[in-house]
């Protein structure tokens, strides 16, 4: 059997075995490329327009340029998009919201399912005796 599973394995290329074993990472990775490179390129777009309404020319470099700019919107997103993600990760392991997916239950909470669940398996273990 080990023979024959290597042997599929050999048969995939590298990009598709590399598809299978990584394609969430890749999918991810892909969207973030391309919406950061998209964020570079209107980031452009506006910063110029805002340097043109005010009679500026627009640059790259320099404390007014865009590269300040642009490094100060997207640090700033990152900021709450990381924040927000960390906070919900951090509360909904030590919080309990009741009935939630997502919340753990208290110990209490588990301790009565669990005993319940014993309860029924004891019943069908004698229902079958």
């Amino acid at each position: 059997m080990a023979t024959q599973e290597a042997s599929s394995t050999a048969e995939i290329g590298f990009f598709a075995r590399m598809w299978r074993d990584y394609s969430l990472t890749i999918a991810v990775g892909t969207m973030f490329l391309v919406s950061f490179v998209l964020h570079i390129i209107f980031g452009w777009f506006q910063y110029v327009a805002d340097q043109q309404d005010q009679n500026s020319t627009p640059t790259l470099l320099g404390l007014h340029g865009y590269i300040t700019y642009f490094g100060e919107w997207t640090f700033q997103n990152w900021q709450s998009e990381f924040l927000e993600v960390l906070v919900l990760i951090v509360l909904t392991t030590y919080l309990v919201h009741k009935g939630s997916p997502e919340s753990k239950d208290g110990d209490e909470e588990m301790q009565q399912a669990l005993q319940r669940i014993e309860q029924k398996v004891d019943q069908l273990a004698k229902a079958q005796k």
